[in-house]
């Protein structure tokens, strides 16, 4: 049954109340419990096709910190967009898939060793419902641990990285850092660097590990389709990854982040990127690096919330 368009005074709270896990229901964008785009909140997947699940942890930041608030931020501004379908897309995710919000993966930030782990078997407890998993940030470093329980499902995969830095610079095995963990994944066959493309890049590093690069000049000289077209023509039918650092998006359009470069894509770039890639084999994705203590008016929460439901979509039109 889909749920209706209009909300009585006994369906608000659609985090708790709603009762089915699709369709989209108006509710007042400043009140209720704000789970990911009003879904229902729970730890039952049984039926579910996404769950969406927040990794607060920043631990591994090199500058600034305070994305472990960007699961929380990146909630609370998607009420602002769980209105209406996502425009401009021709159809609404929520009626094609049944999407819940399963919290936050929990660990104890005194044990940093620990926190690995605990991020990969969150995710690996998700996968093995054969429910896919929209990943809310927390630093970029969680997407080593993600793409650890996504390869054991699917094998070792393209990856579409979306982002102002590489995070394939050398590091030592067991380091926490995120700006080397795609280094650790390559080094572990967790992805493929030469079906896997990094977006937006405008930082230097001398060793690309074999990643096909479209760095943030030639987004902006070539434009957001071509650029589209040529990460489905590396990616092709491959079971994919999408990981979107929201610092690949200019300060000027996402200053709540820790290590903002100027530059950058702007909101709309991204979205049309992301819309170009329709149809390619998506099986994980997530958004990172939101810190809303450094944002301005909720601005960089509100562009990773509706680049995060952009995901949902692509998922839905690659079904």
């Amino acid at each position: 049954m889909t749920d209706s368009t209009s909300v009585t005074p006994t369906d608000s709270d659609l985090a708790f109340t709603r009762e089915s896990a699709r369709g989209t229901i108006a509710e007042p964008a400043y009140a209720g419990a704000l789970s990911f785009m009003r879904r229902r909140y729970t730890r039952d997947l049984a039926g579910a096709d996404v769950a969406v699940m927040g990794v607060p942890f920043d631990l591994a930041v090199s500058g600034r910190s305070g994305a472990r608030l960007g699961p929380r931020a990146v909630r609370a501004a998607s009420a602002h967009i769980a209105w209406s379908a996502p425009w401009p897309w021709d159809f609404d995710p929520f009626e094609r898939l049944a999407v819940v919000d399963c919290g936050d993966c929990f660990f104890d930030p005194g044990y940093p060793a620990q926190v690995p782990e605990a991020i990969a078997q969150a995710a690996r407890d998700v996968l093995a419902t054969d429910t896919a998993l929209l990943t809310l940030g927390g630093d970029h470093f969680i997407t080593w641990p993600l793409l650890k329980a996504h390869a054991a499902k699917h094998g070792p995969l393209s990856l579409i990285q979306i982002d102002a830095h590489s995070d394939t610079w050398e590091d030592e095995p067991g380091r926490i850092d995120h700006g080397t963990m795609l280094w650790h994944a390559v080094r572990e066959g967790l992805v493929v660097p030469e079906t896997s493309v990094q977006v937006g890049i405008r930082t230097h590093n001398p060793d690309p590990l074999g990643f096909t690069v479209i760095d943030a000049r030639e987004v902006h000289l070539s434009g957001p389709q071509a650029v589209a077209a040529r990460v489905r023509g590396i990616v092709g039918n491959r079971p994919c990854y999408l990981t979107f650092d929201i610092d690949a998006l200019d300060p000027s359009a996402a200053p709540g982040t820790g290590t903002p470069v100027v530059g950058g894509l702007s909101t709309f770039q991204a979205q049309e990127i992301l819309r170009g890639l329709e149809g390619i084999a998506l099986e994980g994705m997530d958004v990172v690096e939101v810190a809303p203590a450094h944002d301005v008016s909720e601005i960089t929460a509100l562009a990773a919330a509706t680049l995060a439901c952009d995901l949902l979509c692509l998922h839905a039109a690659g079904r």
